[in-house]
């Protein structure tokens, strides 16, 4: 997968989408995947808006977690980027356990 030069973004198909930070545990970054892809398999098989709101609200959590969404990552100091992607775990822990 490109990146660009500076690290802070992945292209795909030539758009450019904020990379995962990368100071994350690799055991963080993989769970924070897993509530992913979870949430977004919830979006597309949501029976009601409500569902599918919950679900969307998820994907965002899991995003920010990974440092993909939110206050970009490289402005943020490494204590506070980790803190956030715990917080944020352990929120999607809480509404939809493994």
């Amino acid at each position: 997968m490109e990146r660009t030069e500076d690290g802070r973004y992945i292209v795909v198909d030539g758009r450019k989408w904020r990379a995962t930070d990368p100071e994350l545990r690799e055991e963080t970054a993989a769970r924070l995947r897993s509530h992913l892809g979870r949430a977004r398999s919830a979006v597309r098989t949501a029976g009601d808006e409500s569902a599918k709101r919950a679900a969307r609200d998820r994907v965002q959590l899991a995003k920010e977690g990974l440092g993909e969404r939110g206050d970009a990552w490289w402005d943020l100091e490494v204590p506070q980027r980790l803190d956030r992607a715990e917080d944020r775990l352990a929120h999607l822990d809480r509404l939809a356990p493994s």
